[in-house]
């Protein structure tokens, strides 16, 4: 039970949240002021990323009682956020004393209404992975609601919400569901692998999907180098520091920006039980800077070189899980049984492997989002293979293709500011 009086605090200091449009050119400016508390910095982020706006700068300062944030955020297309709605949206959640509840788009777990079943799956990845899946879930009589599927360092992770598809309601039969779990782990399950592949079933509840695919991942230790590993990929660089005379780490980040990177690393600083104390983010043309100033929950600076070697991987991971030079495709049909099994059946018979997908469905129609490569990955992947699918998938899907072109280096013209906070804080390795 949480303490009274930090409940009557907080009744007392309730959140503020201002939203001003006119003091910077290119963004608009939104800062929140709370009695803090554990989380609250991942779970404000949260709701902004949720409403796929983009954070370019943000401010973070919550040493004490009090939390007092800034974020420069904008809508993808760049324009500043206007819209009355979304305006008082943001205000009314952020506002709210049981703000912080996940949209039910971003939810893992059954609904109060028992709409669907939620599987949660890890194993290792291999080409056709989704489409074995796929086929057997088809196979048992299962219908993909949504879904969304990460690959990282030859792990792979699902959420996956299913219904039966005749009914159209959450199965709950424990029979069916021992059957579903053995037959998936079979797929999960490499012929090499040494880890166990794992499936659960989640109980009611609402946490966030994307963060729970960042916890699946952790758990399953994706963040451990392979000899597979990719030394083409673009490197995240992270260091983590003494900053001695304040008694912090300070985990400083930069790396190629993308959508959604704040939340990927905040939520795991977060699930790695430390506290941002003080925090920068800027981004540039083609780079984003972070840095925090952190301890652990317990109040203590990382002290041991296995821990700091430990984060440094974490979150090299967490930046990684969802950057991709992979094709981009994105896929609009009538939805129906066994849609998403022929799909990515085409998808690994012209050779093509999913590095991560998105699967939502509304009013009767698919709208699937899936980021591929060749089965080598080392090259394009060849517009001759587009076509052929194209023919195959029929007049009745749309699919949509954004061809990305190989992304260059950033000059030190387009990368962000340096240490933000040097003049604040002296830090020193120790």
């Amino acid at each position: 039970m949480e303490d009274e009086y930090a409940k009557l605090i907080r009744r007392m200091n309730p959140p503020r949240v201002t939203i001003d449009n006119n003091s910077s050119a290119d963004a608009t400016v939104i800062q929140v002021e709370s009695v803090n508390k554990p989380g609250i910095l991942l779970e404000v982020v949260q709701v902004l990323t949720d409403l796929n706006l983009v954070i370019t700068k943000a401010y973070i300062s919550s040493d004490g009682r009090w939390f007092m944030d800034v974020f420069n955020v904008k809508h993808r297309n760049g324009n500043k956020v206007r819209d009355e709605g979304v305006i008082s949206y943001i205000t009314k959640i952020l506002e709210s004393d049981a703000y912080y509840v996940p949209s039910l788009e971003s939810s893992v777990g059954l609904k109060p209404s028992l709409d669907y079943t939620s599987i949660e799956l890890a194993g290792s990845d291999r080409p056709g992975l989704l489409s074995e899946v796929c086929a057997v879930l088809a196979d048992l009589s299962c219908n993909v609601v949504n879904a969304e599927i990460w690959t990282h360092n030859t792990r792979a992770a699902a959420v996956v919400n299913v219904t039966d598809d005749m009914m159209g309601r959450a199965i709950e039969d424990p029979e069916r569901l021992s059957t579903i779990k053995n037959r998936l782990c079979n797929v999960f399950k490499g012929n090499n692998d040494l880890k166990t592949a794992k499936m659960t079933v989640s109980p009611p509840g609402s946490m966030h999907r994307e963060r729970r695919l960042h916890q699946i991942m952790f758990a399953d230790r994706d963040y451990e180098k392979t000899q597979q590993e990719d030394i083409n990929r673009l490197k995240a660089e992270v260091s983590v520091l003494d900053c001695i005379e304040k008694d912090y780490t300070v985990i400083t980040m930069r790396c190629k920006d993308r959508p959604k990177l704040l939340f990927d690393t905040v939520c795991t600083i977060t699930d790695m039980q430390y506290v941002v104390y003080h925090g920068v983010v800027h981004t540039g043309k083609m780079e984003a800077y972070q840095e925090y100033y952190i301890r652990h929950i317990d109040g203590i600076r990382i002290s041991s070189e296995a821990e700091r070697e430990r984060v440094m991987k974490c979150l090299e991971a967490a930046i990684e899980r969802r950057t991709s030079e992979a094709l981009e495709l994105e896929l609009c049909a009538e939805d129906q049984v066994g849609l998403l099994s022929d799909i990515t059946r085409i998808f690994r018979e012209n050779s093509l492997c999913i590095k991560r997908a998105e699967i939502t469905t509304e009013n009767g129609k698919a709208k699937d989002t899936f980021y591929v490569t060749n089965t080598t990955g080392d090259s394009p992947v060849d517009p001759r293979t587009i076509d052929s699918i194209r023919k195959q998938i029929g007049q009745n899907t749309v699919l949509d293709v954004r061809w990305n072109s190989s992304p260059k280096k950033a000059t030190r013209e387009e990368t962000t500011m340096g240490y933000f906070f040097g003049h604040l804080f002296k830090f020193q390795m120790g």
